[in-house]
């Protein structure tokens, strides 16, 4: 049995910022249906709540001294994959997990070379020896690097083949070169084929050199990400280590994502009870935000989003008042950037009984806003893979996507025929977005057809046993790399 183990910096229900910390929790249960022995490992926030077991003290080598740390153990709940988690609490036990008050830790590197070295330390102390080493994101870079420098010649850890997955290419992991000592790899790896970056440390330009195999979370972001428009400086690295770069679209935990079994909604419904099931989250959601019940029936637009502009949250306030004007009412879930934070409480004041907001991470209020509004809006410039157009398809909530990135990997455009599953949109303009809406509340005004849009979006299957299975896949062809 081939045995993989999955380094990442966050794992729901552990700590979690974004998809990443979902991604975490769903992958490693599809990995083991698929017969893979697979562990978990992350850091030890202080925002981890659970029973673990002590499994000692370790020393990490960090530059030219060491730092103490503690090893445990644990399991994701309900599914007996363990979980290890290293422990540091000068570095970890903190109020948030890469960042406060907007801006990043300056310690980051410190924290996460700890972290790296920790996992390192599972694995020459036999807790588990994996086949293949699993990173993801720039806070687990270094580990596909340290299995080809500094840990070359170790007897096991030397043997490990790589994966590397890039959630996002926004963020790289760039740290001044007077940083570089911090992580323990020799000068002779910063130059500009391997580590060096514009006389910067790039984590994952190294990852990506480095490592035996890279993906990313859709297969259209794999391609984008080779273009200068998305690859944020690392296109050409990528270009020409292309042909170990394979796009894997994430997957949905059905077992939580799914509106015949969800427990954070107002009422449960299926295919079948789908207008009824719509009618009562709805009722619930409005009065949530305190939105009036309009006198006909009207479309509920819903956003659940970092408040940014790369998801296209300057796009959407651009149109909200047209989309208002036509009757409709929208809900906005999320915390971001402070100016477009403080635009969104602007237009709740402005239309106080057609636009809810609320400036927060809510995961009960997420689940509601999926099973309770109508048409849902992720008009992002750019998105790796997106998670929450493909909730929205099971909720029967219609998305209203940009062509980019997991959003055309997961989202069909409604033709004139009405075949399709969403609305989708090709320029990053409002003028392109509102189009889309307005396509949306047209489709949405004859209720039979969009009944049956809604039912063809539930029927769709966005499971992690297939993203399960791609993985299995490219794990197996580095098992034969290695002989």
């Amino acid at each position: 049995m081939i045995k993989i183990l999955i380094a990442a910096s966050e794992i729901d229900p552990f700590a979690k910022t974004g998809g990443l910390a979902d991604a975490m929790r769903s992958l490693p249960p599809a990995l083991r249906r698929q017969g893979v022995e697979v562990a978990l490992v992350m850091p030890k926030y202080r925002q981890v709540q659970a029973e673990c077991e002590d499994l000692g003290e370790i020393q990490v080598p960090i530059e030219d001294t060491s730092m103490t740390g503690r090893l445990a153990r644990t399991e994701l709940p309900g599914d007996k994959v363990p979980v290890y988690l290293i422990d540091q609490e000068k570095l970890f036990h903190r109020n948030e997990l890469y960042t406060e008050k907007g801006k990043d830790y300056p310690d980051n590197l410190e924290r996460f070379t700890f972290f790296c070295r920790g996992v390192m330390e599972i694995i020459a102390r036999n807790y588990f020896r994996p086949d293949v080493l699993h990173a993801h994101d720039w806070q687990a870079a270094l580990l596909p690097i340290y299995i080809k420098t500094v840990y070359a010649d170790h007897p096991v850890i030397g043997r490990i083949k790589s994966v590397f997955t890039i959630h996002n290419m926004a963020y790289q992991g760039v740290f001044p070169p007077f940083l570089y000592p911090v992580t323990g790899i020799g000068w002779e790896h910063f130059h500009v084929e391997a580590l060096e970056f514009y006389n910067q440390l790039n984590l994952m330009k190294g990852a990506i050199v480095f490592a035996d195999a890279v993906t990313t979370v859709s297969p259209t972001y794999a391609r984008e990400i080779q273009t200068r428009e998305y690859g944020c400086g690392l296109e050409g690295v990528l270009l020409k280590h292309q042909k170990k770069v394979t796009g894997v679209l994430n997957g949905v935990d059905y077992r939580v994502w799914s509106p015949e079994v969800d427990t954070e909604i107002a009422a449960r419904y299926s295919m079948d009870t789908l207008e009824e099931g719509k009618k009562a989250n709805q009722t619930a959601l409005r009065k949530e935000f305190g939105l009036r019940e309009p006198p006909v029936r009207a479309p509920l637009f819903g956003v659940i989003s970092r408040l940014a502009h790369q998801k296209g949250l300057d796009l959407l306030a651009a149109v909200l008042p047209s989309l208002i004007r036509r009757g409709a009412q929208v809900v906005i879930l999320g915390k971001g950037e402070p100016p477009l934070e403080e635009t969104y409480r602007t237009l709740q004041k402005q239309f106080p009984e057609s636009c809810g907001v609320t400036i927060a991470f809510d995961n009960r209020l997420a689940h509601q806003i999926e099973a309770g509004a109508d048409i849902f809006l992720m008009p992002s410039l750019y998105e790796p893979c997106g998670m929450n157009q493909m909730y929205s398809l099971r909720y029967g909530t219609v998305p209203v996507v940009r062509a980019t990135g997991g959003l055309v990997d997961t989202v069909t455009d409604v033709d004139e025929a009405g075949d399709g599953t969403g609305f989708v949109f090709e320029e990053p303009t409002p003028a392109a977005l509102l189009e889309a809406c307005e396509r949306a509340i047209a489709r949405f005004e004859d209720r039979e057809a969009w009944l049956a849009l809604a039912r063809r979006g539930m029927r769709m299957d966005f499971s992690w046993d297939r993203s399960a299975q791609e993985y299995q896949r490219i794990y197996q062809s580095l098992m034969r790399m290695r002989g």
